[in-house]
């Protein structure tokens, strides 16, 4: 089986920031997109940012300039920067997959992990 594991969620307080890692581990063969969702108390559930195999990098408009996305191996990192009270909410690691056994393509959500932001 597929896993993703995301570690870094936490209280800070505005102005502050935070590192979120998420660890995709199992029988991968290739990774084509990785990124970050949030999900605050009676909203839907957003993309914050993601980044393709070919490096491409993607965030809301409401992040730009104050979060960053990086990858690494299985790795994906989400730096952020500056946070406000707006960006508390749980955040979920979501990765496209190429797995095994058998080969197939495969969506695959972290459990998440709660960011709070303090005023």
């Amino acid at each position: 089986q597929v896993q993703l594991v995301e570690s870094g969620g936490g209280l800070v307080q505005a102005g502050g920031s935070l590192r979120l890692s998420c660890v995709a581990s199992g029988s991968i063969v290739r990774i084509n997109a990785m990124g970050w969702y949030r999900q605050a108390p009676g909203k839907q559930r957003e993309l914050v940012a993601n980044v393709t195999s070919g490096g491409s990098r993607n965030y809301a408009d409401s992040v730009k300039g104050r979060f960053t996305i990086s990858a690494a191996k299985n790795t994906v990192y989400l730096e952020m920067n500056s946070l406000k009270p707006e960006d508390t909410a749980v955040y979920y690691c979501n990765a496209g997959l190429v797995v095994t056994f058998p080969v197939r393509n495969l969506d695959v959500w972290g459990q998440g992990t709660l960011v709070t932001v303090s005023s």
